[in-house]
Order: C-alpha cells, then structure tokens, then sequence
C-alpha cells in the first residue's frame, strides 16, 4: 500500500461524486467548491459558477497541510459580499501567491487555494468525524467539539474500533453505542458517520477527517476535509475517484535537477526520485530502494552528519540503463560543482538486496555517467563507497569496481554480506569494516 494525501478539493468531489450512492436522498451535500491559482481566469468561472459573486466567500490554500487558521490562511468576510468581496478574495490570493512562507521549517509559496461559500453558524454547531486504518481494526473518532481547537477538546473524543469483517448492523450498532452525548441531531449524525465510514471502506482511503463538520436538520456541511488514499486502488476504484491529483502538497520551490527527475519518473514504469537537501554537503546518496534510501539516511543522521546529507531519493523498479544514466549523472552534476576545502565528499551507491532489479544492468547506466564525469570526481575529491546484492549482482559489483580502477576513481566496492551501516560507518568515519563473511569471500578494493 502507497499512502499518498489529497487535496480537499479532490476529496470533497470524490464525496459529492459518490454521494448518492452512499447516501441517497435523505441527506443532502450542496457541493461547491473550486481549485484555483493566481492564474485562474476568474471572469470565466464566474459566469459559469454563478454562486461566486452571489454569497459570502471563504478561501484557503490546499496544499496538504492543516492548522491554516491558525496561520491566519483562512480569508472570508461575513457580509454579503457582491462584486467588491470577490475582487477582494481575488485579490488576496494574488498577494499570498507572491509571498513566501515558512511552515514548520519549510519555506515555499501557496499556489492552490480553495474558494467555497462561507457558512454562517457558531462553535457550538460544528462537530468532528475522522476515520483510520489499524492492522487489525478500523478506528472511527467522533466529537462534538470540532473546528480549529479540535486538540484541545480531545479528551472528549471518542474512539471505536471496527473489527475489519465486521455486518453493516455490527458498524451501526458500535457507532450508535458511542456517539458523544454532546452531538446535536444525533440520528442524522449517526446515520451520516455510518454511511460516511463505508463510503472510507469502498473506495479506498486510509485517512478521512472532517473537521469541522456542520449539520442542520438534513442538510450536511464539510467545512474542512482531509483524506489520503491507497493509490494501489487505483485500478480497484479510478472509476469512482475520477481525475486525481497526487500531489506533494506545500514545499519549497523545485530545482530545475528535482524538476528534471520528476519529468523522468513520469515518463518511466520505474521509480525515479530526487530531493535535494543540501546541495553543499559532502555526503551524496545514489540508492537503489526506497526502503534503502531510508536506511542510509537514517544511518548518517544517526552518526549526527544530517547536516551534511546532500539529497535524498532512490530509483527502482528495474530502470533502463539510460535511466539509471540520466539519474546518476544528475546526482554527479550537483555533487562535483564546486569542492570544499579540499575535503573529500562522500558518494554511497547502495540498496538492500533486489528482487527483480538486475543489478548488472543498471551499474551499466552508473558506469556510463562514472566515464562522463570522471574527472570532475577526482577534481572535486569524491570517495565512493558501492554496496548492493540482487538478480546478477556478482557481474555488477565487478563490472563498477574495474571501470572505476581504469578511470582512476577512489572506490570501495561490498556485497550484501555487509551491512549497510556498517557501510555508512566506514565512509563517515573510516572504521574497518567487520560484519558479514570472511575477508577472502567479499568483493573489496580499497
């Protein structure tokens, strides 16, 4: 399963699209919503979206992250607005569009937002849902304190468990048993959750969270929604889905190397990956794996080098040679721009032991950017540590270890007898290695 977030916009039209499907008649969803940016041609939405000049607006940015009222992101007025209100909404996300700003620690512009029509009610309407996934059991919060304090009422949520072969009567009879006393319209909130968490169930999602939730009489009101889906469902689900975004939400600006690999992963059935991190650092990550990549990188942070981790990222799912290529020579590119202070900077070409990957192959593609960029490695004073294992992995580790000895690179090559920590600890901090086989068994040059 590959858990990847939404926009609200997406999840609120996969709700609306479904919606009588799974909640029929009796309850009934106004849908209306737009996804916009700073270029959006607002003249033309308007004539064909004739609520937007017509009632009190709300917009916000969606792009992955929450708390946005809090960080005063949530733009509305409560009056009717008419034509001023619009140019006014208009014109704010045109501003904050050209701001830069900085969520938890990551600096970046807003370049989605969402405009729905604002809904006059009080705190004491507002209710909160969420559904989860657990390996055993699916977990269902409900509560009648929604909105933007929702953490500091949660001692008054509650939280049931949904035994994953559970009846439709079981769902039911568990959820009536646990609503908050406080809910108002108990019934139609009840009837609202069950049908909510099958609609969770059918297509897919991991995660959904409605907060807050409004409800008069019969009409249902999704304020803010978050949800992430199984993207493996694709297949299972597209239908009901429609056209879906993944997006990486909000996130400092891409490079053009970042934009670069993200174009190849498009257009390739492999997996190609690349963040950069710091593209001043000395220790460069050329992995095979996302779960590789993860490990390497927690090895050197671990060591308290994380300062110093240039990029992360992995290609898998058996590239070309021409892939595996572009990827490494963009890597190498950024890594031999400039040197520092006639210190060496560290390359780790690694993976864990591949299934189907052929390793040989796609050293091939290594070994053709090694011959392109040799001498900027040995100008820049790049030691290269290779450890990997898979389908033809014996070829590969000799093939990168002789066409490094010709080219005149600094390299160490291992087999997967060798830990990849140990691996880390060898480049970083020049220990000798010692788990694995015997000396006389391993593919080693120093």
């Amino acid at each position: 399963m590959a858990e990847r977030g939404i926009r609200e916009f997406d999840a609120k039209r996969i709700l609306h699209k479904n919606w009588e499907s799974y909640f029929g008649n009796k309850l009934i969803y106004d849908f209306k919503s737009l996804l916009v940016t700073q270029h959006t041609n607002f003249e033309s939405m308007v004539s064909e979206y004739t609520w937007l000049d017509k009632v009190p607006l709300v917009v916000k940015p969606d792009m992955l992250f929450g708390n946005r009222g809090k960080l005063g992101l949530v733009y509305f007025k409560k009056e009717t607005p008419g034509d001023i209100f619009l140019k006014d909404a208009i014109e704010w996300i045109k501003q904050k569009s050209k701001q830069s700003i900085s969520i938890k620690g990551t600096k970046g512009y807003l370049t989605h937002f969402l405009i729905e029509p604002f809904l006059k009610h009080s705190t004491k309407d507002e209710s909160f849902v969420a559904f989860s996934m657990d390996e055993d059991a699916d977990n269902i919060y409900m509560s009648a304190y929604g909105g933007i304090d929702i953490e500091e009422h949660w001692d008054k949520t509650t939280c049931c468990k949904i035994p994953i072969f559970a009846s439709k009567e079981e769902i039911i009879s568990i959820i009536n048993s646990n609503i908050p006393s406080e809910i108002q319209n108990k019934l139609v909130y009840a009837e609202f959750v069950a049908n909510a968490y099958q609609f969770f169930k059918d297509l897919h999602f991991t995660y959904f969270e409605i907060n807050p939730l409004v409800i008069f009489d019969n009409r249902v009101f999704v304020l803010d929604l978050v949800a992430k889906v199984d993207d493996t469902a694709m297949y299972l689900v597209g239908k009901k889905w429609g056209d879906i975004e993944f997006t990486q939400g909000f996130s400092r600006p891409l490079s053009k190397e970042e934009k670069y690999i993200k174009e190849l992963d498009k257009n390739s059935g492999a997996s190609l990956k690349l963040t950069i991190l710091n593209p001043k650092g000395k220790i460069w990550l050329l992995i095979a794996g996302g779960g590789a990549s993860v490990v390497y990188a927690d090895a050197v942070a671990n060591l308290g080098y994380a300062d110093e981790l240039a990029n992360y990222g992995e290609y898998s799912g058996n590239p070309s040679r021409s892939e595996v290529r572009e990827y490494t020579e963009t890597i190498l590119n950024l890594m031999t721009k400039e040197s520092i202070n006639n210190q060496k900077k560290i390359l780790l070409i690694g993976g864990a032991i591949a299934n189907f990957t052929d390793v040989s192959k796609t050293f091939d593609g290594i070994i053709d950017a090694f011959v392109k960029y040799s001498e900027k490695l040995k100008q820049t004073g790049v030691k290269i540590y290779v450890r990997r294992g898979g389908p033809n992995y014996l070829q590969g580790l000799n093939k990168i270890k002789n066409a490094a000895l010709e080219l005149g690179l600094d390299i160490e090559v291992y087999g997967p007898e060798v830990f990849i920590t140990d691996i880390v600890d060898r480049a970083i901090l020049n220990k000798e290695i010692e788990s694995g086989v015997k000396n006389e068994s391993r593919i080693h040059i120093v």
